[in-house]
């Protein structure tokens, strides 16, 4: 263990920020997982919707149109 200050506070500071960057790096893949998930779904209900010949502004799965503007 070293015994100066400054080595001393940075042995002390080093595991936290570790740490820190790794749970970062874990949830910064976790959030683009979803998003390009989230993007490939979307685009596989476009093209379900085509190859079905609704509109893509039909969402209901009962088939009626949806209320939005």
């Amino acid at each position: 263990m070293p015994q100066e200050f400054w080595s001393n506070a940075i042995f002390s500071v080093t595991p936290t920020i570790l740490i820190g960057l790794v749970f970062w790096f874990v949830l910064r893949s976790i959030i683009r997982a979803d998003r390009s998930e989230r993007g490939a779904y979307a685009k596989i209900e476009v093209e379900e919707r085509a190859r079905r010949g609704m509109d893509s502004r039909e969402s209901n799965v009962s088939g009626e149109p949806s209320r939005e503007p």
